[in-house]
């Protein structure tokens, strides 16, 4: 008789002599918890799957850490480099120089961001000469005043490689007719695609072509450092910056990028929230099944009290019908959601053979294919959450069925 609460719970939960409307209330708040988990697995994972697609594009460009001068640049940088390399966690260093500047070619004009690198070093901090998709990295040292353009860049400006582009720099000229920006025509050798917004705004020039343009002498503006792993770069930087001098700034892609995944993280969570309200009138309709159920079973609970069972677990007995009703909707909808998650890119590309479109037109979007990362985390985050939802939903028509009084309910049986 010590478990008896969660016999006789779960006995109501299934019992086919319930009545209809009570039957079709608890089928509801099932179906209710089982779209709300699914959708919210579902949702997670494609926000996961986004978001890391998201980071493994921008990092391809984005070294996981810098070193700059503080307001000045850095001319022995070649001692310095050998300095930072010589730091546990870090794999390679290069260095740059980067400006923004405006780009013409044949009456349009684009803003951009000139970053002028060694290529044979940059292929040790980035994934840049394995993103490119027209002409060669390795051609920028070959001549001066050649660039390498973002693939939604060049097209904005009608270019290819082999045509021409003029620069203009923030420096001023100094001439006999007076005071001119700084402006140069420069050669597209190559493109490059990593489908993020870098894409349409990044250009890239050899060290020594950047000298020329922006001025100054066989300093760098600051060093690219590439460390043993992505997410161990923030405590690789954070050591590096204890070991070198106050005139260095040193930050890591977690500050440089950070606002952006931020932002990410916080779109995830108020999707997160507003899904949630989903599981939450889920679970809040299993309120409305229990009140009819302590309804129906008024006499059921008479008897059992006069056997001897106590207030509390008549209580315990319809909070266990109610989370029985959630876990098997849970259940349900975390195997559903779970399923779809691992699948949706199949599901995606069915769905786009059969309508005979292209739902991600890549022409339109950076990412032309749906991204789904499940996370079992997050599997267990909602799980847990939706069973707490159905405890507390429970509770208060358990406690009014506790309430009942024997003597009122049997005095006309």
């Amino acid at each position: 008789m010590s478990n008896y609460a969660p016999y006789i719970g779960s006995r109501y939960s299934f019992s086919r002599q319930r009545n209809r409307f009570t039957s079709v209330i608890a089928t509801v708040s099932m179906l209710g918890m089982v779209l709300g988990v699914a959708s919210l697995i579902v949702v997670l994972s494609i926000m996961n799957g986004f978001s890391g697609e998201l980071r493994a594009r921008i990092l391809s460009l984005v070294p996981h850490g810098y070193v700059e001068g503080r307001g000045d640049a850095i001319v022995d940088w070649q001692t310095l480099s050998s300095r930072i390399e010589s730091q546990p966690g870090v794999l390679a260093v290069a260095p740059y120089i980067t400006e923004k500047v405006i780009l013409v070619s044949g009456g349009q004009l684009r803003g951009a961001v000139l970053t002028a690198i060694e290529p044979d070093l940059q292929a040790s901090v980035s994934r840049l000469a394995d993103s490119i998709v027209a002409g060669s990295l390795d051609s920028l040292e070959k001549d001066n005043f050649d660039v390498v353009l973002g693939v939604s860049l060049a097209s904005l400006l009608g270019v290819s490689p082999g045509d021409h582009v003029n620069v203009t720099v923030p420096r001023l000229t100094v001439t006999p007719l007076g005071l001119f920006p700084r402006s140069k025509r420069l050669r597209v050798v190559g493109l490059f695609e990593i489908g993020a917004q870098q894409d349409a705004y990044q250009a890239y020039v050899s060290l020594r072509t950047g000298r020329i343009l922006l001025g100054g002498d066989e300093g760098v503006q600051g060093l690219q450092v590439a460390t043993a792993g992505l997410f161990e770069a923030p405590g690789i930087m954070q050591a590096l910056d204890k070991s070198l001098e106050e005139r260095y700034v040193v930050q890591d892609w977690s500050q440089t990028q950070g606002s952006l995944f931020s932002a990410v993280k916080m779109e995830k969570l108020m999707v997160s929230l507003l899904l949630l309200s989903v599981v939450a009138v889920a679970a809040f309709n299993i309120v409305s099944t229990l009140v009819m159920s302590v309804t129906e079973k008024r006499r059921d609970i008479a008897v059992l009290r006069t056997m001897g069972a106590r207030a509390i677990g008549v209580m315990a007995i319809f909070v266990a019908h109610g989370l029985v009703l959630a876990c098997v909707g849970i259940a349900t909808g975390v195997i559903i959601g779970v399923l779809l998650s691992s699948n949706i890119a199949a599901i995606i590309a069915a769905i786009e053979a059969m309508l005979g479109v292209k739902l991600f037109d890549p022409t339109v979007y950076f990412i032309s294919e749906l991204p789904a990362q499940l996370q079992w985390f997050d599997v267990a985050v909602v799980a847990l959450a939706s069973l707490v939802l159905s405890l507390v939903a429970t509770l208060y028509p358990a406690w009014r069925a506790s309430q009942i009084s024997p003597a009122e309910v049997l005095r006309y049986e």
